[in-house]
């Protein structure tokens, strides 16, 4: 693959990820059927399709960061890579952590709003501000940027312990054990690094280029293809002797390799250049939560359901979601490029 060719293939991944993370937050059977044996059964299915499709969305995103964070990285590098992460991380992560506050503030004060807000009515002061900002009160879904930036922070730290082979396999093994063991560090999630340092492991060993040997940027091949159905197999494996077994790690391996099953997989080579709606990804990551949420509410006030309405519901969340987030940041681009550009953090 030429750079252009890997650049377009991650917005693809991302932009998938994107629309695969929102089955995570549309489950609604409960919100619909109540405490029922009907609930049971419509809750089964969309867990079903969330565990096996949604749970790989974020530790994908964790492994694309990884990956383009330490692809070509030198120690001079640093300050420009933090910068650029200022821009695209930072920036985004407290302005929307604030529109998030602000809008639960206004709407917990409005007469039929606030039955669907849910939160009673939310202080607006300095300390519930700072709050709210730092530790994502009101934007649950920002617990992913929260760890991003930890390990961006963290790079200096990071870079020396997986530049060597043998302190990376050291590392990542104490990893796992720390998974297994159910022990947590602090700040930073145990998985979170797994996903993370391991992609940043092969952007330093494969140097990030484009060479024969490189199944990342590498031509595509149908040897690559079958690698990625055996990585595919490995992971359904995974998860089903997690299941059997209740054993963490295996649930961890199996987004991991299904991370990397669907990469080798899909020929970044062929792919179509990405629509300019599929650019704003990080827009609809970060608006996709109030979406599905205020959609979920407001049917189920609005409409009783008595089978299987809300699974329907469910399935068509990530196409209503992607529809609303298109239209409404063709509005804001449109009205305000800079606060735009701010929003979607650059990209």
């Amino acid at each position: 693959m030429t750079d252009l060719q890997f650049r377009n293939k991650v917005t693809w991944f991302s932009f998938v990820f994107s629309l695969l993370v929102i089955w995570l937050h549309s489950y609604n059977a409960e919100l619909f059927l109540g405490v029922t044996e009907e609930m049971e059964k419509v809750y089964r299915a969309e867990r079903l399709i969330g565990d096996w499709f949604g749970q790989i969305a974020v530790p994908g995103f964790f492994m694309i960061s990884g990956y383009l964070f330490y692809r070509d990285f030198r120690w001079e590098m640093l300050g420009v890579k933090w910068q650029r992460r200022i821009k695209s991380v930072l920036v985004p992560f407290i302005l929307w952590n604030f529109i998030y506050y602000l809008g639960y503030v206004i709407g917990s004060r409005l007469p039929g709003v606030a039955a669907v807000v849910g939160k009673g009515v939310v202080p607006f002061t300095l300390s519930a501000t700072v709050d709210s900002v730092l530790h994502y009160t009101y934007n649950y879904v920002f617990w992913y940027l929260y760890q991003l930036i930890l390990l961006i922070c963290l790079a200096p730290a990071l870079y020396p312990v997986i530049k060597n082979r043998w302190s990376r396999v050291v590392f990542l093994s104490a990893l796992w054990i720390l998974i297994e063991k159910d022990v947590s560090l602090p700040l930073v999630n145990a998985d979170a690094l797994v996903y993370y340092v391991s992609a940043a492991s092969l952007a330093i060993e494969l140097g990030g280029g484009s060479g024969k040997y490189n199944w990342i940027e590498g031509p595509w091949s149908m040897r690559q293809a079958w690698m990625g159905a055996a990585f595919l197999g490995m992971a359904a494996l995974s998860y089903a002797v997690g299941l059997r077994a209740a054993f963490t790690p295996c649930f961890v391996l199996c987004r991991l390799l299904a991370v990397a099953g669907l990469w080798l997989l899909v020929p970044g080579d062929r792919l179509p250049a990405a629509r300019d709606f599929m650019c704003h990804n990080f827009f609809l990551y970060a608006t996709h939560f109030a979406f599905v949420r205020l959609i979920n509410k407001t049917v189920a006030l609005m409409f009783s359901a008595s089978g299987w309405e809300p699974l329907a519901l469910f399935l068509v969340m990530p196409v209503l979601t992607l529809a609303i987030s298109t239209g409404l940041g063709k509005i804001l681009r449109r009205l305000s490029p800079k606060f735009w550009n701010l929003l979607n953090g650059g990209r």
